[in-house]
């Protein structure tokens, strides 16, 4: 099997819209494609050569740019550095590989109150996942499906470095692979290494650097500070083109657009944004240096993160929570694992846990624990047992399933099974209360728009779990619906309800279970002589 994908910089018809030969096209779910104005296409290579310009600039080009509007300078290893430039210059020292952004304002005003002149920043990766369509094909090259694959950012932490000091940011400059120079800035640095939050693209995936482009329109609001070629087109306050670009005044604009050197836009067009229209190759202008000299910075952060709003729970309380909650749960239940063990043992012998791939937080897979409820040969027996499904999605349910063991109708009754993915929780896999944890093949069948779920990480119980209804054809959608209501509206006040809904569930369960255990009705025994002092039933002797 082979499994083959466009390329990034391709053009997609299904939401290009091309202007007089212009491609504005929105690859990737709206973002800007990156394609050359000539019609050709560059793929395969990512390389920094590779990348067309607008205004003169490549997407990395961009990235110095951006950070040079709020008067910082970014320093790779093998860049030119010159000191004509103002004492109190703020340096960003990173490597070649990665563009990022992130909230700088804060960190600028801790770097006035330190005694140390740099500052080390570990940028954790917030980039919402995305997803893409791949063709999959056979060894004859024929198409055998579509598969939806989820693009998890490769970087969830990078370091930089935030300093003031001119000799740090020369030596960075200088050093070939940036070790020494590295030492010398954490030497420099403050003992504490900060966190924060932003935005972290990959220049060695072809993926990241659209998605970087279609970012930095977001952000990116007032690129004429630092490109001396823009200026922002009459009226419309996102859309920004080449100086010497004329653009008809009955051409209308949807969302951030900018427009490189050399296009011709004809009258009444529409363009819709987020895109970019990158600079016709034959009038490609020379990349103009930056002006520090007359740079006044935006000091505004168009960077706020949107964390607290997206997540009303943090994630250094939420994980705080979890980890407390886990540790005394286990130590209320871990009696009862010799007991499981010992059931499942008697039973059906080794092993005494079952090990499923979950999809977690940004698409990443985890080994979701649970105690062992079936037959050892369960999952070749599930392809005997296909048309009995009863669900109503991709989920597989069985009402009176064969492959159950009878201990596994008990512990599953009971909740019981569940217990060990508290240690998923420690490790970081689950959270004690999120959306139902599902394999990467379930999630296959989800559109689009529904996998906000995966901006979170799965929960141990869930709003779908203490709220569907099991209505026949309804509980795929009710998951569905539930686990988006939850991943929206996120609190301290719906998690402390959805764990006590949980607990009054698993306590009703128990009383069903044990009420059940003890009006079992025993069998009567045979020939069994009358107990003393109860009534004889035989005729009495004359």
């Amino acid at each position: 099997m082979s499994e083959k994908e466009d390329a990034p910089w391709r053009d997609r018809s299904r939401a290009a819209v091309t202007v007089n030969g212009i491609d504005s096209s929105n690859g990737n779910g709206g973002g800007p494609a990156l394609s050359h104005g000539n019609g050709t296409h560059r793929s395969g290579d990512a390389s920094h050569h590779a990348w067309p310009t607008v205004w003169g600039l490549d997407p990395r080009d961009l990235h110095d740019r951006f950070w040079a509007s709020r008067g910082i300078e970014v320093i790779r290893p093998g860049d030119s550095f010159t000191d004509a430039h103002e004492p109190s210059r703020e340096y960003l020292l990173t490597t070649s590989r990665f563009l990022f952004t992130f909230p700088i304002n804060r960190w600028l005003r801790a770097l006035e109150r330190l005694p140390q002149r740099t500052i080390a920043l570990s940028i954790r990766n917030e980039r919402s996942i995305g997803c893409r369509e791949i063709t999959v094909t056979g060894d004859d090259l024929q198409l055998t499906r579509f598969q939806r694959q989820y693009d998890r950012p490769d970087q969830d932490l990078l370091t930089v470095y935030l300093t003031r000091d001119p000799e740090l940011a020369r030596k960075w400059a200088k050093g070939d692979g940036a070790s020494e120079a590295e030492a010398m800035a954490q030497a420099a640095s403050s003992r504490a290494r900060r966190i924060t939050y932003g935005h972290v693209f990959d220049t060695e995936r072809q993926t990241d650097v659209m998605a970087f482009v279609r970012h930095l329109l977001q952000c990116f609001t007032e690129p004429g500070v630092a490109i001396g070629r823009t200026r922002r087109l009459d009226l419309e306050d996102s859309v920004w083109i080449d100086r010497d670009c004329s653009i008809p005044r009955d051409t209308k604009f949807i969302g951030p657009v900018w427009i490189g050197a050399g296009r011709e836009v004809p009258p009444n067009e529409w363009i819709v944004g987020p895109t970019v229209l990158w600079d016709d190759p034959a009038a490609r202008p020379v990349k103009e240096p930056i002006a520090w000299s007359g740079l006044e910075p935006v000091r505004r952060d168009a960077l706020q993160s949107a964390r607290k709003k997206r997540r009303p729970i943090g994630p250094p309380g939420k994980r705080a929570f979890d980890v407390l909650f886990s540790l005394v749960a286990l130590a209320l239940t871990l009696p009862l694992y010799p007991f499981v063990l010992l059931l499942i043992w008697l039973e059906d012998r080794r092993p005494f846990f079952f090990v499923h791939r979950r999809q977690t937080f940004g698409g990443g897979e985890f080994p979701c624990l649970k105690f062992r409820t079936m037959r050892k040969d369960a999952e070749s027996l599930k392809e005997k047992l296909l048309r009995k499904n009863e669900a109503d999605g991709p989920q597989f349910f069985i009402g009176d399933d064969p492959r159950l063991l009878r201990s596994g109708k008990f512990l599953r009754k009971t909740q019981i099974d569940e217990l060990p993915q508290f240690f998923n929780v420690l490790l970081g896999h689950m959270s004690i209360v999120g959306p139902r944890p599902s394999p990467f093949d379930e999630n296959q069948y989800a559109p689009s728009w529904r996998e906000a779920r995966l901006t979170a990480r799965p929960g141990i119980t869930g709003l779908w779990q203490v709220c569907r209804t099991r209505q026949q054809g309804q509980d795929f959608q009710e998951w569905i619906r539930y686990d988006i209501h939850y991943v929206e509206n996120a609190s301290w006040k719906l998690d402390l309800w959805i764990i006590w809904r949980t607990l009054v569930l698993l306590g009703r369960d128990l009383t069903r279970v044990l009420r059940a255990l003890v009006a079992r009705p025993q069998r009567p025994k045979k020939d069994a002589p009358p107990e003393v002092g109860e009534p004889s039933h035989a005729r009495p002797e004359p």
